[in-house]
C-alpha cells in the first residue's frame, strides 16, 4: 500500500486539489479524510458554500478511499444530500468509509462535517476494475 505522505504528494500535484483547498488528514484501506476551508472563492450568490464545492470535497475523500486497495475503482454513480448551511470560514472535513466491496463494485459514504457537525452526506458506487491500483 501507498504511505500517507505518497497520497499526499500526489494530492498536492492535482491542480483541481490544489485549486480548491485540499488536505490530506487520512489514509488507510478504504477509508480517507480530506478537509477544506471555505474562502470567498467557494461561495455562491446566496452567500454560502456552493453546493459544487462541498460535493467536490466528499467526491476526492470518496475517491482515494475507493482507490486505496488493490484495483482501480471507477465512480460509477454518487449522491449528495446537504443537511446544513455552510459559510466562507468553515473547516469542512470529508470522511470516506467503505460500506462494501465485492468483485465488481464497491460502495462508500462519506460524511461532511464542520466542528464535529454533519453538514452533507454522500453516497458513491464505483466499478472494480482488473487493473492495479496506482496508489
Amino acid at each position: 500500500m501507498t504511505s500517507f505522505d505518497e497520497i499526499d504528494r500526489l494530492l498536492g500535484n492535482d491542480p483541481f486539489a490544489r485549486h480548491m483547498g485540499f488536505r490530506l488528514v487520512e489514509f488507510a484501506p478504504g477509508r480517507s479524510v480530506v478537509e477544506m476551508d471555505i474562502v470567498a472563492e467557494h461561495l455562491n450568490f446566496m452567500g454560502y458554500a456552493h453546493g459544487g464545492a462541498v460535493f467536490s470535497l466528499a467526491d476526492m475523500a470518496f475517491g482515494l478511499a475507493a482507490n486505496s486497495r488493490e484495483h482501480i475503482s471507477i465512480g460509477i454513480d454518487a449522491h449528495i444530500a446537504y443537511v446544513r448551511g455552510v459559510k466562507a470560514g468553515d473547516r469542512l472535513v470529508a470522511a470516506a468509509e467503505e460500506v462494501s466491496r465485492g468483485r465488481s463494485t464497491a460502495v462508500y459514504r462519506v460524511d461532511v462535517s464542520r466542528d464535529g457537525e454533519t453538514v452533507s452526506t454522500f453516497t458513491g458506487t464505483v466499478h472494480v476494475s482488473d487493473r492495479p491500483s496506482i496508489l
